[in-house]
């Protein structure tokens, strides 16, 4: 009997990534705003840029691959443009971009863009392992 080796890639449908990685982005803003005790509203216009980016990232990998960036590959790609367009945004709207932000915003998006591509694909590798034990 042959088995091949389980798939590293997340089984997420392209839809519910995109909602992950809106929703996450807002997390993001949000709690950073609740640590300045701060508004919703006042997360939401900290987190539009972010999703500006991150919509950037979704298209550039979309137009790279013709699929959806739910791969840790794809994640960076996401991650990278989320910061970067985010900031850049920013900065032409005449809001902060200091050293520390940047830092804050880079490790924290990190940890929720590529956290949940991480943990998918760890699920994924093990329900495939599982399937190829029980063949």
């Amino acid at each position: 009997m042959t088995t091949s080796a389980p798939s590293t890639r997340a089984h997420v449908s392209p839809a519910l990534a995109a909602v992950l990685d809106l929703v996450l982005i807002i997390v993001f803003a949000a709690i950073g705003r609740a640590t300045h005790a701060e508004s919703l509203t006042a997360a939401l216009a900290t987190a539009w840029p972010f999703v500006v980016g991150g919509a950037i990232g979704w298209l550039l990998w979309w137009a790279m691959r013709r699929t959806a960036p739910v791969s840790m590959a794809g994640g960076v790609v996401v991650w990278v443009c989320t910061v970067a367009g985010g900031m850049a945004v920013r900065a032409l709207i005449g809001q902060g971009t200091a050293l520390s932000f940047v830092v804050v915003a880079s490790i924290a998006t990190a940890i929720l863009l590529l956290g949940w591509r991480a943990l998918a694909a760890l699920v994924t590798r093990r329900r495939g392992r599982e399937r190829s034990v029980s063949v």
